[in-house]
């Protein structure tokens, strides 16, 4: 990604698969890594789902700190629930491993536990060698709710939590603003989806949802012209009639109807399912373009600049 960030709003996919990876010969073109998404919005580093792909970024956001000259690394990290796919590659995740590093992390509550109890559990031997307090960069863990936001304020942000209803909210045209959507139709409890926005533009991430008869009203006025809609797109029409019904993932027909009731500019296909080769999401990408033409699935390395 381009080190010219002080101005930009960019958006690049390290992970796009759902369920499990899938590396091979049949998954090159559009990969095999689990979700993860990092989004540069000004100074601010987001990055959502902390599935494999977050591996190759920590990588590459290390060496990025080294031509800096050996920046500390802050980030933001926003967990859209904690099943494995979505979590599995934190453990692994290098700038945790540096002092000088900063991580937050945010996501939902799980039933009655707090998300901070849920990652400590997750992340504890014998499951891994190393606990999350144990890892030397400084941690942050909150849970969040929909009645919550997240700020960050310029010229060096740091995230901050208000309730829309209760705290005082004023924020400049420089404020990165991070509201958030919970779904429930995905086992067992929901999951959070987000919208960043920042200086009249915004992308809304709304992984692991499933469509309803005649459209989730209430993510479409979430999603409300968006400049760029990343959505669930796991299974073909045919597969989800087969007998996916229930699971919590849409089809790309259910992503464009989002898409072209919301006013989305630009529409993005992710958690591909793990057992469809590269000529077979090619195809599911076919088949939503003839719908909203101005759709396209995600792969490892797309960046997109709003």
């Amino acid at each position: 990604m381009s080190n010219n960030t002080a101005t930009s709003f960019r958006v690049r996919f390290w992970g796009t698969r759902g369920s499990y990876p899938m590396p091979g010969p049949t998954t090159l073109r559009f990969g095999g890594n689990t979700t993860c998404v990092e989004v540069q919005v000004g100074s601010v580093l987001l990055i959502i789902d902390a599935g494999t792909g977050i591996i190759n970024l920590g990588r590459d956001l290390l060496h990025r700190a080294q031509v800096n000259g050996g920046t500390p690394i802050a980030a933001t990290l926003l967990l859209t629930h904690t099943h494995h796919d979505h979590t599995q590659g934190l453990p692994y995740f290098g700038p945790a491993y540096f002092g000088s590093s900063r991580l937050h992390i945010f996501g939902p509550r799980a039933f009655e536990a707090e998300l901070d109890q849920t990652l400590r559990h997750a992340v504890l031997p014998p499951s891994f060698p190393i606990s999350l307090d144990e890892m030397p960069s400084v941690i942050t863990v909150r849970s969040l709710g929909e009645n919550e936001a997240i700020f960050f304020d310029a010229p060096h942000p740091e995230p901050h939590v208000l309730n829309l209803h209760h705290d005082p909210i004023d924020p400049s045209p420089d404020t990165v603003h991070v509201r958030i959507f919970r779904t429930f139709a995905h086992p067992r409890h929901g999951a959070l989806l987000y919208r960043i926005a920042w200086r009249g533009k915004s992308l809304v991430f709304a992984s692991d949802t499933e469509g309803y008869v005649d459209t989730d009203r209430r993510l479409v006025q979430f999603a409300r012209d968006t400049d760029m809609l990343i959505h669930d797109a796991q299974y073909s029409h045919a597969d989800y009639l087969k007998g996916k019904q229930g699971w919590g993932h849409s089809t790309p027909q259910m992503a464009c109807a989002v898409a072209q009731q919301c006013g989305a500019k630009q529409l993005v296909l992710t958690h591909h399912e793990p057992l469809y080769d590269d000529a077979m999401i090619a195809a599911l990408e076919q088949e939503a373009q003839q719908i909203f033409p101005a759709t396209q699935a995600a792969y490892e390395g797309l960046e997109i600049l709003l």
